[in-house]
C-alpha cells in the first residue's frame, strides 16, 4: 500500500532531508479516513449475523479484530461493537447488544489468525461473546518488540505504511444508539489496514531474528488462563493510601460495595454516580447525618446528593460493624525494593546486579527491558532465588514464574552470574550511609 491513498487528507506533519542543509519544510502525512470499501451498515438481526458469518467463513487470510466498550459511561467492560476485516468478505460492524452471544462468528473464523492491536485489552469483551483466536497476532505488541519508538495503532502505521490514522473518536460512548456515522467509519477503519500492517511487522521482526520472540508471545496471551477474581477489590480505590484506620477502610468498602450494586443495577460506570475521591473524603470525615456527609469537603458526584440517604446507612454500617478488615492483606510478593537493601541486603545485592545487565540485552535486542523479563519476575527471583544457583535452577525458576522460552534463553545466563558474584554496591552504599 502506498503513502497517498484515495480517500486521505494530509496532515503537516513529516520532514524531508534538504540538499542544502537547511531546515527541510514539513511533507504532508496522509490521513486514512475513509474505508475502501465505504462504511459497512451495523449487523443487529440474526439474518444480517448470519450473512456475516458466511462471508467471514468465505474470506481469506488472517482477520483483522477490534472491539468498541463504553468504558467510563457503562457498567463493566463489555463490547458494544465488533469489527472484522477478511481478505475476500469485506469489513463487518456487529452490535453485539441484540444477541446472546457471537458463537456462529467464532465459528466462522475458526482456524483463522485474528490481528488485534493491544490484544489484551479486546480479549477479555470478546471472549464474554464466545469469541476467542485460534491463532492470534498482536500488532502493538510485535511493535514493541521489534522496537518501534511509538506503538500505537495510529503511530506504527504511520511508521510503516507512511499514512495515519484519526483517533478523535476513541474515548466516545460506544452504547450510544443509534451510532453516528463518524464513529461507525472509524471503527471500520481500525481493522482496515491490519493484515497489511502484519505483513510488515513480520518484515522488521524476522530481519532482526525475533519473530520467534513475538510468535511466543502471542501464544502467552492466547493461552493464559482467567484471572482469578480480585481479593478485596475494594481497596484498588484510588486515595486509599491517605487512610490508615481500620474503621475508615470498613467505610470505604461499604461504600464501595454499595456503589457497585447500584452501578451494576444502573448500567453505569460506578465513578459517574461517586468518584473514588468522595468515598474516600466520606470515610475521613465519618460523617453522622446526612447534611453532614453533603457538607463534606470532596464528596460529589451525580448521584452524591440523591442517593445520600443510601451512602449515610454505608457509612454508618462501617463504624459500627465489627468486621474490621486489617490494613494491609497479605500478599506473597517481594517488599518494595527500597525496603531490601535493610531487610535483606543480599538480595538486594543481586537485583541491584542484574538490572542493569538485563538493561543491556534489552538494549542489545532494541526492545523494551520490561518485554524482556518483567519487573515482577527478576523481583521474585532477586527476592528468594533457588538453593543451588545455577543455569539450569535459574531456568526452571524463571519458567515456573512465566517466563517464555525465548526470554529464559536471553537472560538466565545473565542472572546466573550476576547472582553468583553480585556487585558489592549495596553494602558499599549502606555502609557510606552508617558513617554519614
Amino acid at each position: 500500500m502506498t503513502a497517498h491513498i484515495p480517500g486521505s487528507t494530509e496532515n503537516q506533519s513529516s520532514t524531508t532531508p534538504d540538499e542544502a542543509g537547511e531546515q527541510p519544510e514539513p511533507q504532508p502525512i496522509p490521513v486514512l479516513e475513509t474505508p475502501r470499501d465505504g462504511v459497512p451498515l451495523v449487523i443487529d438481526s440474526q439474518r444480517g449475523l448470519e450473512r456475516a458469518a458466511a462471508a467471514l467463513a468465505a474470506g481469506t487470510g488472517p482477520g483483522g479484530v477490534d472491539a468498541e466498550r463504553a468504558s467510563g459511561f457503562r457498567y463493566g467492560q463489555r463490547a458494544f461493537l465488533v469489527q472484522i476485516r477478511r481478505e475476500g468478505s469485506g469489513t463487518w460492524l456487529i452490535d453485539p447488544e441484540p444477541f446472546d452471544n457471537l458463537d456462529i462468528i467464532n465459528d466462522a473464523l475458526s482456524g483463522v489468525e485474528w490481528i488485534l492491536h493491544a490484544a489484551t485489552q479486546d480479549l477479555p469483551c470478546l471472549s464474554e461473546l464466545g469469541m476467542w483466536p485460534d491463532k492470534l497476532f498482536d500488532t502493538e505488541l510485535a511493535a514493541r518488540l521489534a522496537g518501534l519508538p511509538r506503538v500505537g495503532l495510529a503511530a506504527v502505521i504511520e511508521n510503516l505504511l507512511g499514512f495515519t490514522l484519526a483517533k478523535e473518536h476513541s474515548a466516545a460512548d460506544w452504547s450510544t444508539r443509534p451510532l453516528p456515522e463518524p464513529w461507525l467509519r472509524y471503527a471500520a477503519l481500525d481493522v482496515e489496514v491490519l493484515a497489511e500492517l502484519r505483513i510488515e511487522l513480520i518484515k522488521l521482526l524476522d530481519d532482526a531474528g525475533k519473530l520467534s520472540f513475538a510468535e511466543q508471545e502471542f501464544e502467552a496471551i492466547r493461552t493464559a488462563p482467567p484471572s482469578p477474581p480480585r481479593v478485596d477489590p475494594w481497596r484498588r480505590t484510588n486515595g486509599m493510601h491517605q487512610l490508615r484506620d481500620r474503621r475508615q477502610l470498613a467505610v470505604v468498602r461499604e461504600l464501595w460495595t454499595e456503589r457497585e450494586h447500584l452501578a451494576e443495577n444502573r448500567d453505569t460506570a460506578p465513578g459517574r454516580l461517586i468518584p473514588d475521591s468522595a468515598i474516600v473524603a466520606a470515610a475521613r470525615a465519618m460523617p453522622n447525618t446526612v447534611p453532614q456527609l453533603l457538607s463534606t469537603p470532596g464528596f460529589h458526584g451525580r448521584a452524591a446528593q440523591k442517593e445520600a440517604p443510601r451512602w449515610m446507612r454505608c457509612i454508618s454500617a462501617g463504624r459500627s460493624t465489627s468486621d474490621l478488615p486489617p490494613l494491609h492483606i497479605p500478599t506473597h510478593a517481594p517488599p518494595p525494593p527500597r525496603v531490601w537493601p535493610k531487610n535483606d541486603p543480599a538480595a538486594a545485592a543481586r537485583l541491584q546486579t542484574a538490572k542493569p545487565r538485563l538493561a543491556a540485552v534489552a538494549e542489545k535486542l532494541n526492545l523494551p527491558i520490561e518485554n524482556l523479563l518483567t519487573p515482577d519476575t527478576l523481583r521474585r527471583v532477586a527476592w528468594r532465588p533457588p538453593a543451588t544457583i545455577d543455569l539450569d535452577s535459574i531456568s526452571t525458576a524463571l519458567r515456573n514464574l512465566g517466563a517464555r522460552e525465548w526470554q529464559i534463553e536471553q537472560t538466565a545466563a545473565v542472572i546466573t552470574v550476576a547472582f553468583l558474584d553480585p556487585d558489592p554496591l549495596v553494602e558499599k552504599e549502606k555502609d557510606t550511609a552508617t558513617a554519614r
